[in-house]
C-alpha cells in the first residue's frame, strides 16, 4: 500500500511541474524577425507595416510621457517622421536580449541600438543626426501572433 501512495505522490509531484509548453527557438525567431522588420519598415519608409506591429492596447513610455496613441495617430506620426529622415544605420550595437513568459504568451526585447539619420529642412538641406538608443519591448501574443503590447525608451545623444 505504501508502495501505490508513494507512486501516486511521485505522478502528482511530477505532473505539477512547470513545463515550458512552447517551442522557444520557434518563438524566438519570431520575435527576431519581427525585431529585424522594423528595421525593414524604417529603412523602406513603411510606416503602415511599423503600425501594424503594434497591438490595440499599445502603450509608448518615451521622454517622461505614458500614451496610448491610436493606430490612426501612430501611422500620422511615423509617416510625418518617416517622410522627413533618411536612414544611414539603424543597427543592433549588440544583439537583442529576448525573455519569454513561463507560458509563452509574453515576451521581451531588450534592444541597444545606434541610429544615424539626416533630418531634411524645408530649403532642401539636410542636418545629420545620431542618437544611441536602449528600449525594452514587450510582445505580447494575439491570436497566435506575436503583437507590441509597449514600448519604453531610452536616448542618448553622442
Amino acid at each position: 500500500m505504501r508502495i501505490i501512495y508513494l507512486a501516486l505522490g511521485l505522478l502528482l509531484l511530477f505532473s505539477c511541474e512547470n513545463k515550458t509548453t512552447f517551442d522557444i527557438q520557434k518563438e524566438t525567431v519570431a520575435i527576431l524577425k519581427l525585431h529585424h522588420a522594423q528595421r525593414d519598415s524604417h529603412f523602406n519608409k513603411d510606416s503602415l507595416a511599423f503600425v501594424n506591429q503594434f497591438s490595440k492596447s499599445f502603450i509608448s513610455v518615451n521622454k517622461g510621457e505614458i500614451t496610448q496613441p491610436s493606430k490612426k495617430n501612430m501611422l500620422q506620426r511615423y509617416h510625418r517622421y518617416f517622410s522627413s529622415v533618411t536612414f544611414d544605420q539603424w543597427d543592433d550595437v549588440s544583439d537583442p536580449i529576448i525573455r519569454f513568459s513561463e507560458d509563452g504568451t509574453l515576451a521581451y526585447t531588450i534592444v541597444d541600438k545606434l541610429v544615424k539619420l539626416h533630418f531634411k529642412k524645408e530649403d532642401g538641406t539636410s542636418t545629420p543626426s545620431e542618437t544611441h538608443f536602449a528600449w525594452t519591448t514587450i510582445y505580447k501574443k494575439h491570436h497566435g501572433r506575436w503583437k507590441i503590447d509597449c514600448v519604453t525608451s531610452t536616448e542618448r545623444t553622442p
